[in-house]
C-alpha cells in the first residue's frame, strides 16, 4: 500500500469519527434536563456578593437588611420565605429583584452571633436552576461597649429618616466610619465620582454646599430648588449632607456681584444680623426664608440632611497671636454668634424644617462658641496638613473628652493621614470627608486626597461605603 493510499484511509477514519461524536452528541441531548426537554440550560446561579458580608462583625441591632447579589436573574420559590432561617432572630420576608435577593431580618440583639441559612432550593434561575446553599454569618455590636451619646435629635418631632440616620450613626460609632465627598463648589457629585472611578465605590455621604444661595433662581446658573442630583443620590442608597458658606453683601445695597463671607469684606455685622430693623436683619431673614424652602423640597420628600451651617466660627481667636473670625458669623464673638446659631435653628423651627441633623464644627479650643446641646447633635472637626495619624487622633480624642456625649466627626480634611493610620491611633470619626479640588479630573495628585488616599480609606472592613449602607428610607 502505497504513502497516498495510508493518508486517504486515515482522513476517511477521521471523519468517520468525527461523523459518530457529533451524532452522539445530538442523540444524548447535552441540553437535557433530565425529562426530555432540549431546552438550553444557564448554570445554577452563583453568589457574587452580600451585604453583609460573611464574618462581618458590629452589625447595628434591631432591624437588618441582608442583600445578596447573584451573577444572573433570579426568583425565590414559593416556600422561600419558610426555609430561610435565622437562629435567635426573625426572618420578616425575602424577595429577589433581578440579581438581588433582599433577606428582612428582625429582632437583632446586642452582642449576638448569627447565622443566615438561604438553602439550595429557596433561589432560583431563569428557568428554574437552583442555587446551592448560602451561609452567612455576622454578629451584632456589643451596645454595652458603645459610647453613651445622647439618642435624642435636638430637632422636635424629627422626620423618621432623620431620626433612623442619626441611630445608625449612634449604632457604629467607635466600631465603624462612614466615608463622605465633597461637591465640586455647590451642586454636583463630581468627586465621588472621582473616588469611584478610582476604587470602585462610592463614598457613603454626598456633601453639597448652598454657597451660591445669592444666584440660585429656576432662570438662573444655579438652582437649588432643582434637586434632582440630590434625589437621585438617595435613591440610590447615598446619604446627603449640606454646608452653607453665606455669602452677605459687601454693604446695604450691593448688587449680587459683590457677596463675600469674609469679614474684612463686608460692613456686614453679625450683632446686628440679630436686631430687628437692622439692613443686615432684613437679609438673613430673607436669606433663611429661602433656604427653609429649599431643604423643606428635601424634606417632602424625605430625605434628612445633615447639616453644617456656619462652620469655623471662632477661626483664629483663640490662638497665641489673638487672630480674628475667617467668616463674618464669628466675628462678634462667641456671645452673637450663639445667638445667631439659635436665630437659625429657631427660624427653621418655625418653618416646620425637621429633617436636619445640626453639626456643630469646633476649633478645639472654642468652648464659648458651643451653642449647647438643645441645638447641636454632632461635633464636627476640620483638619488639614496633619500627616501623622497620632496628631490627627490627639484632636480626636480631646473633642471626644470635651463633647463626652455627642458623636465627633472629621467634618473637613485635607492633606492628612491616611484613614487606616488614624483609626489605628484612635481616631474613631463617625465620618470623615475630604475637601474637594476645583475642577479635578482624577484623584491622581489630588491636592487634599489622592487616590492613593482613597484606596487605602476604601479597602478598610470599617469604612462604610454606600453600597453598604442599610436602607434609611
Amino acid at each position: 500500500m502505497n504513502s497516498n493510499m495510508n493518508i486517504g484511509i486515515r482522513s476517511i477514519v477521521r471523519l468517520l469519527v468525527g461523523l459518530f461524536w457529533v451524532s452522539s452528541f445530538f442523540a444524548c441531548g447535552s441540553n437535557d434536563d433530565g425529562n426530555g426537554s432540549d431546552e438550553p440550560q444557564l448554570d445554577a446561579p452563583q453568589l457574587v456578593s452580600s451585604i453583609p458580608v460573611n464574618g462581618d462583625k458590629d452589625i447595628p441591632t434591631g432591624d437588618l437588611e441582608v442583600i445578596l447579589t447573584y451573577d444572573q436573574n433570579v426568583t425565590i420559590s414559593s416556600a422561600g420565605h419558610s426555609e430561610v432561617t435565622i437562629s435567635g432572630a426573625t426572618v420578616e420576608n425575602v424577595s429577589a429583584n433581578l440579581k438581588k435577593v433582599t433577606v428582612c431580618l428582625s429582632g437583632l440583639e446586642s452582642g449576638g452571633n448569627y447565622m443566615l441559612k438561604v438553602p439550595k432550593g429557596v433561589v432560583l434561575g431563569p428557568t428554574k436552576v437552583e442555587a446551592p446553599q448560602v451561609t452567612i454569618s455576622f454578629s451584632t455590636i456589643n451596645t454595652s461597649e458603645v459610647k453613651p451619646v445622647i439618642s435624642e435629635l435636638c430637632v422636635s418631632n424629627p422626620l423618621p429618616q432623620a431620626q433612623k440616620l442619626y441611630d445608625y450613626l449612634v449604632s457604629i460609632y467607635g466600631k465603624k466610619t462612614l466615608s463622605g465627598s465633597m461637591a465640586n463648589v455647590n451642586w454636583n457629585i463630581a468627586e465621588a465620582e472621582l473616588v469611584h472611578k478610582t476604587t470602585g465605590k462610592y463614598p457613603a455621604i454626598a456633601f453639597f454646599d448652598y454657597i451660591h444661595l445669592y444666584a440660585s433662581a429656576p432662570d438662573s446658573w444655579i438652582d437649588y430648588g432643582n434637586t434632582t442630583i440630590v434625589e437621585d443620590w438617595w435613591s440610590q442608597g447615598g446619604l446627603v449632607g449640606a454646608g452653607w458658606h453665606w455669602m452677605v453683601p459687601a454693604y446695604d445695597g450691593a448688587a449680587t456681584d459683590n457677596m463675600t463671607y469674609e469679614p474684612e469684606k463686608t460692613t456686614f455685622r453679625p450683632k446686628n444680623a440679630i436686631v430687628e430693623g437692622t439692613w443686615e436683619n432684613r437679609i438673613i431673614k430673607a436669606d433663611l426664608e429661602k433656604i427653609a424652602g429649599y431643604l423643606k423640597l428635601l424634606q417632602d420628600k424625605n430625605i434628612p440632611v445633615i447639616w453644617r451651617p456656619l462652620h469655623e466660627a471662632a477661626g483664629n481667636i483663640y490662638e497665641p497671636w489673638h487672630g480674628t473670625a475667617w467668616f463674618w458669623w464669628g466675628y462678634d464673638g462667641a456671645d452673637v454668634y450663639k445667638k445667631l446659631w439659635i436665630y437659625m435653628f429657631d427660624f427653621f423651627k418655625e418653618k416646620g424644617i425637621n429633617n436636619l441633623i445640626w453639626v456643630w464644627t469646633t476649633q478645639l479650643n472654642d468652648a464659648d462658641f458651643y451653642p449647647g446641646d438643645a441645638y447641636v447633635d454632632i461635633i464636627g472637626r476640620d483638619i488639614y496638613n496633619q500627616k501623622a495619624g497620632p496628631d490627627n487622633a490627639v484632636q480626636y480624642k480631646t473633642i471626644d473628652e470635651v463633647y463626652s456625649k455627642r458623636l465627633v466627626v472629621l467634618s473637613e480634611c485635607g492633606s492628612v493621614a491616611t484613614i487606616s493610620s488614624q483609626w489605628e491611633s484612635g481616631a474613631r470619626w463617625a465620618y470623615f470627608m475630604p475637601w474637594y479640588q476645583y475642577n479635578a479630573t482624577t484623584l491622581a495628585g489630588h491636592e487634599h486626597a489622592d487616590d492613593k488616599w482613597w484606596t487605602d480609606a476604601m479597602t478598610q472592613d470599617y469604612v462604610v461605603t454606600r453600597d453598604q449602607l442599610p436602607s434609611m428610607k
